[in-house]
């Protein structure tokens, strides 16, 4: 018998005296808690258990197609790979008790890209390729973790939330279900010369709220409502023979039956309308309403955005906040991503704020001078939480510098009242003064322009560091025209100027995640926040820098980190597999931040940020440090693109 052999069969006798040890530990690590009891008996009875000292390689790329599934039941390995231009082998990641690996190389059939080494003395549960192909086969839930890997780990956490949010509000269907799957509306249609009176009596003997004018061919013209049906009959000049194009709205809006329920709770609430046409093509298939969407038992997204602006006063608007927090419940628990949660927070933000300028031009009065109030940050990215200060500023147009100063002194008084009015809806006025009511930032284009390019032009790593927030931008209230045409020009500016975009590169490696060499948390030692790391700033901001450089660089005028992330791999920029391990990882923090804001309101506490890794799961401890380090990839190319 070879020393291999040997070594083998002691393995195995090893694990077989302590099978029910084995499996209580496996027990506590995904995807082993997630597989029936006698699959995971058959691995472990097929496992063999090998001791690795500190150093010790145990596998290796020359080494050729990998042999073993190894689970570390004790200790810790690192990965260590060449890159390019450095002389000794770098540590790319960190592996501790309960986790796994190669999983990429084993389904595969190929060697390992890594050299996987023991950082301390070690011991590793070994499944044969052949045992390992078994298993694959004979449980479904560790083929879903061996073809996905920490992707599958991720879907767990998120139906670990949406289950936690439904035993709360309930949860009927997924805001991914696709319209079609959806139970659409049956289409009330009549022709375009139908007598209004003729298809008001379709409507209600069909007791629908709307009507969809067609063509022959099944193609939507326009839509009447029963909001159009008061109107015309509060106006009282409008005869009932007319034609049904005399008061329909053309062009109704529509999407593609393959589009999901989210996309049309964000067309109803963006557009403030109550009912969307459904397509095959140019067809009209059916008609979805918001009462489709949302039950009567929850809060409507589309009525509450409606509700919204038309509310009379500031403290209307203060009084709708509790009805956003109950909605992001809602929301988990009917599947929404946290993008897409923060895309209708952001929403519902944009028109509270629509509202108060709306509320202080009417008690203020017009100050005769045309201007667009622009957002920053968070809220233009779209990803704004509960959680959310102001970051704003005005825009105005002025033929000269003294034309400019008059303007601004008349907008002033009233950018102070919207601000003020904010800050009484819950968004609490910046510390940094990045307010509109601050006269550096109620500006003329020109004096905008002129900003950026100086900015641009005399950046330096400590001003940058606090004028990188300005490159995020967006327009809430007014027209958007001018403000459009500024960032094109600032993206121009960028691309121009590889020294800038050195610094802002450099920027993006301020905020390092919160990992240390053995991939344990590095949190505070000290003080209130004692044992806490901050997920906004250590483990969103990487992500959300590193997006914004690459994006700036490669003229991509797309504010989200998320999208920017996409379009990004789609020109190549970044390799997609990197891509999506960035977005799920940006993803899964920015959820566990909004949960945690969740629990923080419903306990009346004050948000905050800070979590302690010690009151997380196996599970969420696992994917917050490979999310964490995938924010450390990220910064590591960016140190390797711009030579930083």
């Amino acid at each position: 018998m070879s020393r291999d052999d040997s070594f083998e069969q002691i393995g195995r006798t090893a694990v077989k005296q302590n099978i029910h040890g084995t499996m209580s530990f496996l027990l506590g690590y995904p995807p082993f808690n997630q597989m029936e009891t006698n699959h995971l008996a058959w691995m472990v009875e097929h496992c063999q258990l090998r001791f690795y000292a500190q150093g010790d390689s145990i596998i290796r790329p020359q080494d050729g197609p990998v042999q073993h599934f190894h689970v570390v039941k004790q200790g810790r390995v690192r990965g260590e790979r060449l890159l390019a231009g450095q002389a000794s082998p770098d540590t790319t990641f960190e592996i501790s008790a309960g986790e796994c690996f190669p999983l990429a190389a084993l389904v595969g059939d190929r060697a390992t890209r890594t050299e996987h080494v023991a950082s301390e003395d070690t011991f590793c549960l070994l499944l044969q390729r052949d045992d390992f192909r078994q298993l694959v086969s004979m449980s479904a839930e560790f083929r879903d973790f061996a073809l996905r890997g920490v992707s599958s780990l991720l879907e767990q956490v998120n139906q670990q939330v949406q289950r936690q949010a439904a035993e709360m509000v309930g949860a009927q269907y997924s805001l991914d279900t696709p319209l079609s799957k959806i139970a659409i509306r049956q289409p009330i249609i009549c022709s375009p010369d139908t007598p209004i009176g003729v298809a008001v009596r379709l409507m209600h003997e069909s007791s629908v709220g709307s009507i969809i004018i067609t063509d022959a061919q099944a193609t939507p013209l326009g839509i009447f409502t029963l909001r159009d049906l008061r109107r015309i009959v509060a106006e009282g000049e409008t005869d009932l023979q007319q034609p049904m194009s005399a008061v329909m709205t053309p062009s109704p809006s529509r999407l593609t039956s393959s589009a999901s329920a989210f996309d049309a709770a964000i067309s109803m609430t963006r557009e403030h309308i109550g009912h969307l046409c459904v397509v095959d093509g140019r067809q009209l298939v059916g008609v979805v309403s918001e009462r489709d969407l949302f039950s009567l038992q929850r809060v409507d997204l589309v009525h509450l955005a409606r509700t919204i602006s038309q509310a009379a006063d500031v403290q209307a608007l203060v009084a709708l906040r509790t009805d956003i927090h109950r909605l992001v419940d809602n929301m988990l628990a009917h599947g929404a991503s946290a993008a897409q949660i923060t895309h209708i927070i952001t929403l519902l933000n944009d028109h509270t704020t629509g509202r108060v300028i709306e509320l202080c031009l009417r008690q203020h009065g017009d100050p005769g001078v045309p201007f667009t109030w622009l957002c920053f940050g968070s809220e233009a990215r779209g990803e704004q939480t509960l959680k959310t200060d102001q970051d704003n500023g005005i825009l105005f147009e002025a033929q000269s510098d003294e034309q400019a100063q008059q303007s601004r002194q008349r907008l002033l008084p009233l950018a102070r009242q919207i601000n003020q009015a904010l800050a009484e809806c819950g968004f609490t006025l910046c510390k940094g003064n990045i307010m509109a009511s601050n006269p550096e930032l109620c500006l003329s284009r020109r004096e905008w322009h002129q900003r950026f390019a100086q900015c641009i032009r005399s950046a330096t790593p400590e001003n940058l560091l606090a004028s990188s927030i300005f490159f995020d931008f967006r327009v809430v209230w007014g027209e958007p025209d001018g403000a459009q045409e500024l960032f094109q020009s600032v993206l121009k500016m960028v691309a121009d100027n590889p020294t800038f975009q050195h610094l802002l590169a450099r920027n993006a490696l301020a905020n390092r995640p919160p990992l240390g060499f053995f991939r344990n948390f590095l949190v505070s030692g000290s003080g209130q926040e004692k044992h806490t790391l901050d997920l906004k700033i250590q483990g969103l901001t990487p992500f959300v820098d590193g997006a914004r450089i690459l994006a700036l660089a490669n003229g991509i005028s797309d504010t989200s980190t998320v999208r920017r992330l996409q379009q990004l791999k789609q020109r190549g920029v970044l390799n997609a597999l990197d891509a999506d391990a960035y977005e799920e990882a940006y993803q899964y923090i920015q959820l566990l931040r909004m949960q945690q804001h969740q629990h923080q309101d419903r306990e009346q506490r004050a948000f905050s940020n800070r979590v302690a890794p010690d009151t997380l799961n196996h599970l969420d401890q696992r994917i917050l440090r490979e999310s964490f380090r995938q924010a450390q990839r990220l910064q590591s190319s960016l140190a390797l693109r711009y030579q930083l």
